[in-house]
């Protein structure tokens, strides 16, 4: 009696967790939700610019803004040269700037002066690094960013996409999930009024590019994709691309959870 009862025990968790997931799955399937392609592009971002490229989603955003006939030229502040890198710069669509201290951008703010979009993916593991330095890294950094960008700035109408996450709140118990909600609404807060539009990408798990993934992520993504929590880093970079070309469409503060950023990435495709 003891054995069949343990086993009871110890399934009964595992076949709960299947049909959680079966219907998980189900409803992903189910959602039907599309975004139009556009027809006539409200305006062309001719001119972008990426910080963290050499990062997990910051390669994707590269690769697509890099595929995108859209975009003529996009500015790369790094610490860190990659192979991708070296081909947009050899491809003449990349002008590529080495940066160090990014809580001071005079030596390079004059770059921005015709940037129409900036795409910020600069991140860094909550075990890497105390809670502080990931407050400076994830809130810091960026402020002090748009805080120069605003005032270099050409253009009429500018805006800043910005990387956080999903499941994050000022009242969660995690670190990392306080310090992204505080830096949205930061960031959302010094653009209200100005010509600048913060846009926030909340993606759950981000799947690598396939020249940077290795086999432990693509197991993963093929976990929580079927379920629709998992975005490839590319969708997030062909959605960025599709949210600027649609302007107004999305006013300050607007954000994308990962089936939002997969139904704009579709968009973007469908238009090609």
């Amino acid at each position: 009696m003891k054995l069949p009862r343990l086993k009871t025990i110890l399934l009964t968790p595992l076949v709960l967790f299947g049909l959680f997931y079966l219907v998980g799955v189900f409803m992903v399937l189910q959602d039907d939700r599309k975004v139009t392609p556009l027809v006539k592009l409200p305006q062309t971002p001719n001119t972008v610019a990426i910080f963290g490229a050499s990062g997990t989603a910051g390669d994707g955003i590269l690769a697509a803004t890099l595929a995108s006939p859209d975009i003529d030229k996009i500015h790369v502040i790094t610490r860190r040269v990659t192979p991708r890198m070296e081909e947009g710069i050899a491809s003449g669509k990349i002008n590529l700037t080495r940066h160090e201290d990014y809580l001071d951008y005079s030596a390079v703010i004059d770059l921005f002066s015709d940037v129409d979009a900036v795409y910020w993916a600069i991140g860094i593991s909550t075990f890497a690094v105390d809670e502080e330095t990931y407050g400076v890294i994830h809130l810091d950094f960026p402020m002090q960013f748009v805080n120069a960008w605003l005032k270099v700035s050409s253009k009429n109408d500018i805006s800043f996409h910005y990387i956080s996450s999903s499941d994050i709140s000022e009242d969660s118990s995690a670190m990392w999930a306080r310090v992204k909600v505080q830096a949205e609404k930061a960031l959302i807060s010094f653009a209200q009024g100005s010509k600048m539009r913060v846009i926030a990408y909340r993606p759950d798990y981000i799947g690598p590019t396939k020249e940077e993934a290795h086999l432990g992520q693509n197991m993963l993504y093929w976990f929580f994709a079927p379920v629709g929590a998992a975005v490839m880093a590319t969708q997030i970079g062909q959605a960025m691309v599709e949210v600027t070309l649609r302007g107004d469409e999305f006013v300050n503060g607007h954000k994308l959870s990962t089936g939002k950023i997969i139904r704009y990435s579709n968009a973007y495709e469908g238009r090609l």
